[in-house]
């Protein structure tokens, strides 16, 4: 399972549109995909002796972090440069790893009493310098992996923690909901790994629902990008509108459904409807939105929900969730109601 921050829709259209001053960004984009490619629906089945060796943590409140570097290479996972404790490297994209990763943990334990991603205690695994220029960063089921960007459009993958919260929510959902990562299941699980990838960003930084970018991949371009981000969780559609990159695609309302056999079934494009919906709630409730919005999502993944769930599906199993937690006329239940409505999905409860 291979699970990229940058949509292969995004990489294709540098390879092939990209002008002679961004020759580096294309090349870099071409192997990106030729990379991915193999990857992108096989599932990985299972961890090396060196991955699996101590993975179990007996501390709720602490990350065990080993971060590796690939020394651009392409074999994982590389020389171990920093372990759990271990003073900073100097070495920005191994110490942002660290950290990123630490945020992360720190979101799922301190706010959701998880046990790291598995709820077991699973060693958190990062590897820096993926390749040379490689363009994306990936969670391939059991690790990290970050490249360092082209230099061109993209700067290195680590500088942006919403990215590592992202990649690391795919291993949540990995061992919850498990979504089939195709159609409307797979949207809802890139939307899922946005949803916390945010909520990591938002609480390391103790931003409230006003206070918040909502972007995802904020930091990931260059000054000579004309974008923000990779996404908007406020306004799908605005991230960027560039000459290369052309104008984000995303969808925010099921009038703009894009039907397409791309990127598995537009995963990482339709995703932008649920996002939207998670954001008009969390807005509507206010305050920290880890808190319940955030809090209503989590209960959503970890209870019974079928893999194979779709947008409406999701949808009733939120409703549920927060009449489950805050009552069946609780104001929680309104905002969720009132946020998937304003997208176009009208939901009542399942049970």
């Amino acid at each position: 399972m291979r699970r990229g921050i940058v949509p292969p829709y995004l990489l294709s259209r540098i390879a092939e549109q990209a002008p002679p001053t961004f020759s580096v960004a294309a090349e870099a984009a071409r192997r990106a995909l030729t990379l991915d490619a193999p990857l992108r629906t096989r599932a990985r089945l299972s961890l090396s002796v060196d991955e699996t060796d101590g993975l179990v943590a007996e501390m709720l409140d602490a990350p065990d972090r080993r971060i590796h570097d690939a020394q651009n290479r392409e074999e994982l996972p590389g020389v171990i440069v920093r372990r759990e404790g271990e003073e900073p490297t100097g070495d920005v994209a191994a110490d942002e790893a660290y950290d990123g990763l630490g945020s992360t943990f720190a979101l799922f334990s301190e706010v959701y009493g998880r046990n790291s991603i598995d709820d077991a205690g699973l060693r958190l695994d990062g590897t820096v310098h993926y390749g040379r220029n490689y363009d994306n960063a990936f969670w391939d089921g059991g690790r990290m992996v970050f490249g360092d960007g082209d230099g061109e459009i993209f700067a290195r993958f680590t500088g942006s923690v919403s990215v590592i919260g992202h990649e690391l929510a795919h291993g949540v959902t990995q061992y919850t909901a498990n979504l089939v990562y195709q159609g409307q299941p797979g949207a809802l699980n890139e939307s899922v790994s946005d949803v916390f990838g945010a909520l990591v960003e938002q609480y390391l930084f103790s931003q409230d629902v006003e206070q918040a970018t909502w972007l995802i991949g904020e930091g990931l371009f260059t000054p000579q990008v004309e974008g923000r981000a990779l996404r908007s969780m406020s306004a799908p559609g605005t991230a960027y509108d560039d000459d290369v990159l052309g104008r984000d695609p995303q969808p925010g309302h099921m009038r703009d459904y894009i039907d397409t056999v791309d990127d598995n079934g537009g995963v990482h494009l339709n995703s932008g409807i649920p996002n939207r919906a998670f954001y008009l709630t969390a807005v509507a409730l206010g305050g920290f939105a880890w808190e319940r919005a955030g809090q209503i999502w989590y209960d959503t993944i970890t209870a019974e929900l079928s893999p194979t769930a779709d947008f409406a599906a999701f949808a009733a199993a939120t409703l549920d969730a927060a009449a489950q937690r805050y009552g069946e006329d609780s104001e929680e239940v309104a905002a969720v109601r009132g946020g998937w409505n304003g997208v176009g999905i009208d939901v009542e409860r399942q049970q």
